[in-house]
Formats: structure tokens, C-alpha cells, sequence
């Protein structure tokens, strides 16, 4: 006889903290570990559902009382720049793009010091070391690469790195976990540019999602997100299209999450390869 085996993760919940995102707000999130034998699978199916890789722990927000974030991706097929983000690609045309495995370097840290010092400094990295820094690049169970961008320097030659970005290879797409940039090049908009590029990688691949991560209306921090087309958010268990950005609302009443019991049972896990008994 043959069937299959669903993979059964356990779930569980942080205790709440300040929300980084809207003053006022208290955080808690929902979260798993990777199971190594099913790992890559474990990671496509929840990330169409909301959740987001950190490290070997999958996670998405299950605030008491709010549901303001909601998770974003770009359809790959439907994407056209605006003007604005022409002038992007036009701007950043000289960069070099190389595209490794996960392998952390004291140049990438240098610069995500700088990154931190410059535009993080109060946030939850703002004290990551060298070797808390290497552990979130190279600690992946699942498909990962590192997507370095660096300017040619004519004296001396070689390459000056500008920004990085860890990237997960999903069955459906390109997950963006984590970038950072030369913050000393702000009026370049590399962070713009970085989802510009990894449009462009998915396309070529055949991919047809770009996930970006959580867009939170109201959070200035978030709110670049909304600026790109084709844009889809995960709200109310579906992946619908964002259309008018100003008709989200981050919500926040007792009512507006459902008990965490009922969050777990709906939540749809992959099946193993068929076994046999």
C-alpha cells in the first residue's frame, strides 16, 4: 500500500514586544522551525501563506490585536517600472551583479555595519556581531543564494561592494529575506533598485512571484513597497491585488485576530514523497 505522510511542524508563539513598525503597537508572531529532511518544501508552502524565513525559523505576525502586516509579493509577469524606477535602473546601470552561495565575508559585514549605523542604529540588529552576522547568511536549510552588487574602481582595480542581498529560491519565486546598501549612496536608491534587479533574475528564471516581505500601511518604513505595480498582498487568507494602498487600513481591535489554535489549523502543510507499508 502506498500513501503520504503530511509534515506535521510544531507551532509556536513569542511573547509580545514594541512593534518596530507602528508606535503604540505591540508585536507577536507565529512561528516554526525547519525540518531539515523537508525543508525546501516546508518553506515553499508557508511562504505562499504568509510566513517569512529567518535563520532555520519560519515566522509571520499574529498580533492579540492587530493585523496590520501583510505580506507582499510582485508579479513577475505583470511588472512594468514607472518612471521613477527607470531612472532607477538607468542610475545603477553600472553595477555588477554576482550571485553566490550563502558564505558570509568581512567585506558584506563591513558593510551592513555601515547599513545599520547609518539607517538602523536603535533597531533589533543594531548590536549583531561578526558571528551573529554569519549565522544569518550561512544558517539556511533550504535553496539560498547571496546577490552581491559592486561598482568597478578604476584605482585599484577591483570591485567596491555596494549592496547585498540574501535571497531564497522558492518553487514559485525569489524571496527577498534580507538587504542591506552603501548608505552613503542614498540618492541612488539601491534598495529600489536591488527589487528592480531581482525582477529581472525571476523573469529570467521563469519565476513568477517576488516576495518582498511584510508592506504595513502606515509605517513610513514600509510604505515603498506599495510604489511598485503588479503588487499582491496576503490578506484574509488569500493573495488578492493591493489596487487603492490608501484602502488598507493596519487594523487593531480584539476581534480582528483569530484565537492561534484556529491560525494553526488552517494552515496548509506539504506532503512528504509516497511511502510504502
Amino acid at each position: 500500500m502506498r500513501h503520504t505522510l503530511p509534515i506535521a511542524p510544531q507551532f509556536y508563539v513569542t511573547a509580545p514586544q514594541p512593534c518596530p513598525y507602528l508606535d503604540g503597537r505591540m508585536e507577536r508572531k507565529l512561528f516554526t522551525s525547519l525540518q531539515s529532511d523537508n525543508a525546501d518544501k516546508l518553506n515553499d508552502a508557508l511562504s505562499k501563506q504568509g510566513f517569512r524565513r529567518s535563520q532555520n525559523v519560519l515566522y509571520r505576525p499574529s498580533c492579540a490585536e492587530c493585523v496590520a502586516c501583510l505580506s507582499a509579493r510582485i508579479r513577475v509577469a505583470d511588472f512594468t517600472p514607472n518612471k521613477n524606477q527607470r531612472r532607477v535602473l538607468r542610475r545603477n546601470s553600472s553595477l555588477r551583479r554576482e550571485v553566490t552561495s550563502p558564505w558570509a565575508t568581512e567585506d558584506q559585514y563591513a558593510l551592513f555595519r555601515r547599513y545599520l549605523d547609518s539607517r538602523h542604529a536603535d533597531g533589533g540588529m543594531a548590536d549583531m556581531d561578526i558571528f551573529e552576522f554569519a549565522a544569518m547568511i550561512e544558517e539556511t536549510p533550504v535553496k539560498s543564494r547571496i546577490v552581491e552588487y559592486s561598482r568597478k574602481i578604476e584605482r585599484p582595480a577591483n570591485q567596491s561592494l555596494t549592496a547585498v542581498c540574501l535571497t531564497d529560491v522558492l518553487d514559485d519565486g525569489l524571496s527577498m529575506v534580507y538587504s542591506f546598501y552603501d548608505p552613503d549612496r542614498a540618492g541612488d536608491s539601491l534598495g529600489t533598485y536591488i527589487i528592480l534587479d531581482h525582477i529581472e533574475i525571476a523573469r529570467r528564471a521563469g519565476l513568477p512571484y517576488v516576495y518582498l516581505g511584510y508592506w504595513v500601511p502606515g509605517s513610513r518604513k514600509m510604505g515603498y513597497k506599495a510604489g511598485f505595480r503588479a503588487l499582491e498582498i496576503y490578506k484574509n487568507g488569500v493573495w488578492q491585488d493591493i489596487g487603492d494602498a490608501a484602502a488598507h487600513s493596519g487594523e487593531a481591535h480584539p476581534l480582528s485576530v483569530d484565537p492561534i489554535a484556529e491560525q494553526v489549523a488552517r494552515i496548509s502543510l506539504p506532503e512528504s514523497q509516497p511511502v510504502k507499508s
